[in-house]
């Protein structure tokens, strides 16, 4: 944080940047091995997302030894892919704005947590261009120091400290 952003007690003044999971504040300024970060954070994503198939994988086979019939196989992998295919469009939605219904994306979490190869893979694509959720958050922050700005231009200083007008005669 720049010195014109602290006060004289050393805390900083003015809008502070919103965390970034597995970034910090490091996406303000791309400081703090923020690239390493996105290529961790896409490698990550990448791998969590394979293990996730092979586990999706090894579930099916269950299915198979249990010999439950075509029907319900179909059922799983459709489920499964409908599931993913949400969980990406609500998680790269994210990334964007923030949600107009709060309430309605909390009874989507349970769709999205068997989506969730989905979610991974949109953190791996949206890590190649930005720290996912950094445009949304420069964005917030940046109208947010704007108003800062704005407000603490227009002061004109201690009103205690001004004079008093002379009294009309």
């Amino acid at each position: 944080m720049s010195d014109d952003q602290q006060s004289k007690t050393g805390t900083p003044t003015g809008p502070r940047p919103e965390e970034l999971r597995f970034f910090g504040t490091t996406w303000v300024d791309h400081g703090g091995h923020y690239g390493l970060r996105r290529i961790g954070v896409a490698a990550g994503s990448l791998a969590a997302a394979v293990a996730g198939c092979f586990v999706l994988r090894f579930a099916y086979e269950g299915l198979e030894i249990a010999q439950v019939g075509g029907f319900v196989n179909t059922l799983v992998v459709v489920m499964f892919a409908v599931c993913s295919a949400i969980a990406f469009r609500k998680t790269w939605e994210g990334f964007g704005r923030r949600p107009d219904d709060p309430a309605r994306e909390a009874s989507l979490r349970s769709l999205k947590a068997i989506g969730f190869i989905g979610s991974l893979l949109a953190y791996f694509l949206r890590s190649f261009t930005e720290a996912p959720g950094e445009k949304l958050l420069r964005a917030e922050y940046e109208e947010a120091v704007a108003r800062y700005e704005k407000r603490r231009s227009t002061r004109t200083g201690n009103p205690a400290g001004r004079k008093k007008p002379k009294p009309k005669r």
